[in-house]
């Protein structure tokens, strides 16, 4: 009977959470005048909207865009991050304590705090109109991937990194060639946590991008938005359609990295 109870009570959630998309996948097989009609199976059924959108917008060059920022900016922030993490959870050194929770301590700035003055560095360099500082400034790493990298460090037996010193490997060799393979769960979630974080991310672009060529596809359904819906003739059909496919893609990155993900998740923050 428990069983029962924890079974129905994930179908209800899962309804609750799936109801959303399915409602936007609906609604993008729809004519304009039955967009909001909240029928689950559309009563006029189109593929129109799906053509649409690919002649009036240049979806293909958004997506890859999209693509190319995203890739950059989630390879950058786990290579950084797992370096500094691996950084504090191996080495001793004095002040380890102290300088890890200044890094910690960023994570209390808002992001408004830091906007303007990173915005004046990317126009000093003359990168504002371009997709650079959309990845770039992942070179830094995040302090919330390091501590979460770095708590997965903690976790690993020492042994391992201490036989491969006497047999010669240098820092590096222990890092790359143990330390990552070991912690391929935690570094599968970071990068899946910052290519979610930046192909959603939609303050940036509206920040740095300037000509259409160069919109991601956050920044392009924004433009979408203003044409077809509040600026213009309330074409919904389109930015539903536009925005079915941006979400397909993360849909199925989650379900192919899913293994990795919960066992990340499940194992991450076992020791502190």
């Amino acid at each position: 009977m428990k069983r029962i109870l924890v079974w129905a009570a994930l179908g209800v959630i899962s309804v609750l959470f799936a109801y959303p998309f399915v409602w936007l996948l609906s609604a993008s097989f729809k004519p304009r005048g039955e967009v909001f009609d909240h029928r689950l199976v559309p009563e006029t059924f189109t593929f129109d909207n799906y053509i649409t959108v690919w002649q009036e917008a240049p979806m293909a060059l958004w997506l890859l865009n999209t693509a190319f920022v995203t890739v950059m900016a989630a390879i950058a922030v786990t290579v950084t991050s797992a370096m500094v993490a691996w950084g504090f959870a191996y080495f001793r050194f004095p002040g380890r304590g102290p300088l890890f929770g200044l890094v910690l301590a960023t994570m209390m700035l808002p992001g408004a705090v830091t906007m303007i003055p990173t915005y004046l560095i990317w126009n000093s360099l003359g990168m504002v109109g371009t997709l650079t500082p959309l990845w770039a400034q992942n070179l830094f790493g995040s302090a919330f991937y390091i501590f979460l990298l770095r708590q997965f460090f903690l976790g690993l037996p020492r042994e391992p990194f201490e036989a491969a010193r006497v047999d010669g490997a240098n820092n590096w060799q222990i890092f790359t060639r143990i330390a990552l393979p070991l912690c391929r769960p935690a570094i599968v979630v970071t990068w899946l946590f910052e290519f979610q974080a930046a192909w959603t991310d939609l303050m940036r672009p509206l920040i740095y991008l300037r000509d259409s060529t160069t919109f991601t596809v956050p920044r392009g359904l924004k433009a979408l938005l203003d044409q077809y819906g509040f600026g213009g003739e309330w074409h919904w059909e389109i930015v539903m359609t536009a925005s079915v496919i941006t979400t397909v893609p993360m849909i199925v990155l989650f379900f192919v990295g899913q293994r990795h993900f919960v066992r990340g998740i499940a194992t991450t923050g076992s020791k502190g």
